[in-house]
C-alpha cells in the first residue's frame, strides 16, 4: 500500500476539512490539506512561503517562533494573521512540530477565539497607553523597558540605557531571552521562575552596570494565566558611586565623633592603682553607656582599686543618666574595686534623691583633691601600717 503524500495517506490529507500544513524547513508550503486549500485560496500553492502570506507587523514574531521551533523538539504554537484569496487577512492560531528528521515542519490551523471589536474610547485609551509607554523610553534617560511573551520571545526592547548596556534599541524584539543567557543555565532557570505570577524587584549587576529592575506578570485577561513579563530597569549605577561616597564620609564622620567623645571622657591613672573619670558638659544615656564599657574595661586592664567619677563640670544630669552612674558605681564594685562620686553639683544631687534609689552605699567626695586623698588613705591602711620608726642609738656608758 502507498503510502506517501501521492497515495492513500497523501489522499485523505488533501481531502481533509482541517486547515493542516507540511513545510519545508525554511518555511516554504509543500502539502497544504484540502481544508488549507479552501480557507486561503490558491496562494498556499506552489511552495509559497508562510511568512510571505503573513501579515507584515506578524512577520517578526512568526519568524522568532519559527526559529524556536527548529531549535527544539516541542511542539511551539502562536498566532498569526495570514492572507487569504480575497486579499483579507484572518487571524489564525498555529501549532507546529519539527518532523522527527528535521527536515519538515508540521502544523495545523485553526480560527483565533472571536474577539469583540474595541470601542473608540478603548482604542483612545489603547493608544494613550502605547504613546506613555514610548515617552518613557524616548524621554527617562536611565531607563529600558522591554516585555516578553509566554515563550521568553522579546516583543519590546527600549530606552535610552539601552544604549550604555552595550544594544541597540529594538536589538532583541524577536529574539529568545533563554537563548541570549544560554551560556548561564542558572540565569535561564531563574528567568522561568518569572512567570509565576509574583511581582518581584531586586538589584544586580549586568552589561558593566548596577540595575534597578522590576519584573512584572503580565496576563491577556484579569485572573487568566500568566503570558508575558514586563521588565522596567533603571540604571543606577550613578547613585550607587554617590552612595558609596556618602558612607564613606558618614564612617568619616562616626570615627571623628568617636575621636572627640573618647577625648571628652578620658581616663586617667592619676596614682598607682586609682583611675579618674572626669566628665564635662552635657551627660545623655549614650555617652554614660559608653563611659560605663570604657571604665570597666579599664578597671580589669589595669587592676585599679579605685575608679574616682569627677562630676564637678557636669551641671545638669536626667533621671535616666543619674540611674546608669548608680548602676556603673555597683558595676565597679562587683569587680573588685570602689567607685567614689567627686564634685557632685546640688542639681545633679536633687536628681539623684528624686530617684528614690538607695543611695548609702554611695561614696562621695566634695571634690577630685578630696576624692584621691580617701583612696590613698584606704590603700594604705589595706597594705598595712607604715614602717616603725628607727630605735634611738644607744647610750654612752657612764664616765
Amino acid at each position: 500500500m502507498d503510502f506517501s503524500p501521492e497515495g492513500l495517506l497523501g489522499d485523505l490529507f488533501s481531502r481533509s476539512p482541517d486547515l493542516l500544513f507540511i513545510a519545508s524547513a525554511e518555511g516554504a508550503l509543500r502539502h497544504p490539506s484540502g481544508g488549507l486549500r479552501e480557507a486561503l485560496g490558491p496562494g498556499v500553492e506552489g511552495g509559497a512561503r508562510l511568512a510571505d502570506l503573513a501579515h507584515p507587523d506578524d512577520r517578526a514574531a512568526l519568524d522568532a517562533a519559527w526559529s524556536t521551533l527548529l531549535q527544539g523538539d516541542a511542539p511551539v504554537s502562536f498566532s498569526v494573521r495570514l492572507r487569504d484569496g480575497g486579499g483579507a487577512y484572518r487571524q489564525l492560531s498555529c501549532t507546529a512540530s519539527r518532523s522527527s528528521d528535521g527536515s519538515a515542519v508540521l502544523g495545523t490551523l485553526r480560527p483565533a477565539p472571536a474577539v469583540a471589536p474595541m470601542t473608540e474610547q478603548e482604542l483612545s485609551t489603547l493608544r494613550l497607553k502605547a504613546r506613555m509607554l514610548d515617552g518613557l523610553a524616548e524621554h527617562v534617560d536611565p531607563l529600558t523597558i522591554w516585555a516578553l511573551d509566554a515563550d521568553g520571545i522579546y516583543l519590546y526592547h527600549d530606552g535610552k540605557a539601552v544604549a550604555k548596556a552595550g544594544f541597540t534599541r529594538g536589538q532583541h524584539v524577536g529574539r529568545s531571552v533563554y537563548d541570549l543567557y544560554a551560556a548561564t543555565p542558572e540565569a535561564a532557570a531563574e528567568m522561568r521562575k518569572w512567570y509565576d505570577g509574583q511581582v518581584r524587584r531586586g538589584r544586580g549587576e549586568a552589561h558593566g552596570a548596577d540595575w534597578d529592575n522590576w519584573l512584572i506578570p503580565l496576563r491577556s485577561e484579569p485572573g487568566g494565566p500568566v503570558d508575558g513579563v514586563l521588565g522596567v530597569s533603571l540604571d543606577v549605577s550613578d547613585a550607587r558611586i554617590v552612595e558609596k561616597e556618602l558612607r564613606i564620609q558618614l564612617d568619616q564622620i562616626a570615627a571623628q565623633q568617636k575621636v572627640i567623645r573618647d577625648l571628652s571622657t578620658p581616663i586617667i591613672e592619676v596614682w598607682d592603682g586609682v583611675l579618674t573619670l572626669p566628665m564635662v558638659g552635657t551627660v545623655d544615656s549614650i555617652r554614660t553607656a559608653e563611659v560605663m564599657d570604657s571604665l570597666l574595661a579599664q578597671i580589669v586592664e589595669k587592676r585599679a582599686r579605685f575608679a574616682i567619677l569627677d562630676l564637678t563640670g557636669v551641671e545638669v544630669v536626667d533621671t535616666k543618666v543619674a540611674s546608669h552612674l548608680i548602676q556603673l558605681i555597683t558595676a565597679i564594685r562587683l569587680l573588685g574595686a570602689s567607685g567614689i562620686v567627686a564634685g557632685i553639683k546640688p542639681t545633679v544631687a536633687q536628681t539623684m534623691v528624686a530617684l528614690g534609689l538607695d543611695l548609702s552605699q554611695l561614696n562621695t567626695q566634695r571634690n577630685l583633691r578630696a576624692a584621691l586623698t580617701y583612696a590613698i588613705r584606704s590603700m594604705s591602711r589595706t597594705d598595712g601600717a607604715s614602717p616603725a620608726p628607727s630605735p634611738a642609738p644607744p647610750k654612752a656608758p657612764a664616765p
